[in-house]
């Protein structure tokens, strides 16, 4: 993800890069001086603080809904979702997912997409309702496919 920000929207690495080093209480420069690969692991490492959680939400939506376009407009195609053709709901979300439709897209997107970056979407997806969805959260509990760790 961090690669895709670099090469696609430097501003938003520059402002994740920023926002996390204030946070830290260090200059953006300290970060920015790193070799990339440094950058990164302390990127990755202040992402794991809990007082960094907001800002991760952040690059991790932004990732998904301009990275990986094709992905949320297809998951919203098979369930039916209204969207705007890039993977944005339109609209209001279902109360309820279609169990057939969810294991149908799960079994397409998980062999076209990177199952790591298709599983964060799964949850990033379930959060949008309170509770969760049900069918998404078991979908999860049982499907090896879709462990992050």
């Amino acid at each position: 993800m961090l690669n895709w920000f670099r090469d696609n929207d430097r501003d938003v690495y520059k402002s994740a890069v920023s926002t996390l080093a204030s946070q830290r209480k260090v200059r953006p420069v300290f970060v920015q001086k790193k070799s990339l690969p440094e950058q990164y692991a302390w990127i990755q490492k202040t992402l794991q603080l809990k007082s960094s959680d907001a800002i991760g939400d952040q690059v991790l939506q932004a990732y998904l809904m301009a990275g990986e376009q094709k992905m949320l407009g297809m998951f919203c195609d098979i369930l039916g979702i209204a969207h705007d053709g890039k993977g944005s709901v339109t609209g209001e979300l279902p109360k309820a997912l279609d169990t057939a439709k969810l294991d149908e897209a799960v079994e397409k997107l998980v062999d076209i997409f990177d199952p790591k970056i298709f599983t964060i979407y799964l949850h990033c997806f379930n959060m949008q309702q309170l509770g969760g969805y049900p069918e998404i959260t078991a979908k999860l509990e049982s499907d090896d496919r879709l462990k992050l760790a």
